[in-house]
């Protein structure tokens, strides 16, 4: 049992020799519904660290859903998510807030920067909760996302692609176990949307974090070492190879 700042985790069962390794990010079963309305019927799946997966389907089909039950923003209406062996649905709402930040990167397709922070200091954002110093992993990872010399910039001074290169610098910044992506690249051009889902992937897997993204995008589908698709709130499984 894993306990947090007095609440109790639950952990999955004991890893066997077919399952070395506890996956960055598991959900079992989870269902969640709106005014009445099933959304998701027991969706399952696994990341692990390294991995990078991305769910298709076609709008309305519960994959941005999916993603906030994933990232611990809305509980499920029951199953489990585990992060990095963790289960992180039971916990309440400051312990997973906690956990989070320590464990789940998450992009949209808005940035979120805030606009009365410069570029550093949205970086620094996260080590507020976790009550650490991220300067130096800031600067790093600006420098990995093409942005070094603009740590002084604000939002508004910086290009679209810009600001979607530092909320990707954002979320990797506590070097988390899960990266979770809801379209990330929905508003840029086709120039800036290629840049930054290469960049995505490369800096995911340098980190170790496993990455699951939710596109329309194929171009950005096809990069994933696996391809799921969620229909009508039932995960179909792997698409073949395009």
């Amino acid at each position: 049992m894993t306990t947090l700042q007095g609440t109790t985790a639950e952990t999955p069962p004991a890893q066997t020799a077919a399952t070395p390794t506890v996956p960055a990010l598991q959900a079992t079963l989870l269902r969640h519904s709106f005014g009445g309305n099933e959304v998701l019927h027991g969706v399952s799946l696994a990341v692990q660290r390294g991995e990078v997966v991305a769910v298709t389907g076609p709008s309305g089909s519960g994959k941005s859903t999916l993603l906030h039950l994933l990232g611990g923003l809305d509980r499920p209406d029951s199953g489990e998510v585990y992060w990095g062996g963790t289960r992180a649905d039971s916990l309440d709402t400051q312990a997973r807030a906690r956990l989070r930040a320590n464990s789940v990167g998450l992009v949209f397709q808005h940035h979120y920067l805030l606009a009365d922070l410069n570029v550093l200091d949205n970086l620094r954002v996260p080590g507020l909760l976790l009550r650490q110093e991220l300067t130096e992993q800031a600067r790093e990872l600006l420098a990995a996302v093409g942005l070094s010399g603009r740590e002084k910039a604000m939002p508004g001074q910086l290009s679209g692609g810009e600001r979607q290169r530092v909320a990707l610098a954002r979320a990797l910044v506590a070097r988390p176990s899960i990266l979770l992506a809801d379209e990330p690249t929905g508003s840029l051009d086709t120039a800036n949307a290629q840049a930054v889902s290469l960049l995505m992937v490369e800096l995911a897997r340098k980190n170790g974090a496993g990455v699951l993204l939710v596109t329309h995008d194929e171009a950005m589908a096809g990069r994933a070492d696996r391809r799921l698709h969620l229909l009508d709130g039932v995960m179909t499984g792997s698409l073949p190879e395009m």
